[in-house]
């Protein structure tokens, strides 16, 4: 696998699968070649991350392509420095995630968001899931926090639910004007 340019490669297969998608073609498994997808697995990625980023840019306009490439290099160091490129089996499931309406400490959606941020840099997400989905858009956009920024401090903190919750409310400009605390 080259490394260099791997974000080359990023680009590409991203843009192909806008591109099919807005063509109308919803059919996943025929977006990449087999040497495609070898270089999807070799990054700790899933045929569904482009899908789903394909999907939401062509009916939504987002997130954008900087935004998915820099949530899929989270991944990727993830998948290479801590996993040694061996993918978890685990997949979290819809039923294990807290309600759309739960909260913390005043803040909704972050219950739901932590184990989504969790499962997405360890490779965990089921197919129906995805990471940076209009709600998790919603909700990183009300607390001004970059989608790659709650992943890198999810990994931090991977095991510290209140360390997150702390720079939640430290970076909310909402949790400051609501007094959430």
């Amino acid at each position: 696998m080259e490394h260099y340019n791997y974000q080359d490669e990023f680009k590409r297969l991203y843009n192909r699968a806008v591109s099919l998608y807005g063509e109308g073609n919803h059919d996943k498994a025929s977006y990449f070649s087999e040497e495609d997808q070898a270089f999807l697995k070799a990054n700790g990625w899933r045929i569904q991350d482009f899908y789903d980023y394909a999907e939401d840019m062509i009916q939504g306009e987002q997130p954008s392509y900087e935004i998915a490439q820099s949530i899929e290099q989270v991944r990727r160091d993830y998948f290479l420095h801590i996993q040694k490129s061996q993918a978890s089996s685990h997949r979290i499931t819809v039923e294990e995630l807290p309600a759309k309406s739960d909260s913390i400490q005043g803040i909704e959606w972050l219950p739901r968001i932590l184990p989504k941020a969790r499962a997405k840099i360890k490779g965990e997400l089921p197919e129906e899931i995805m990471y940076c989905c209009g709600g998790d858009r919603k909700f990183l956009k009300t607390h001004d926090i970059h989608p790659a920024e709650f992943l890198r401090v999810v990994w931090a903190n991977m095991d510290d639910d209140q360390g997150i919750i702390d720079f939640v409310q430290q970076r909310s400009p909402a949790a400051a004007t609501e007094g959430v605390a």
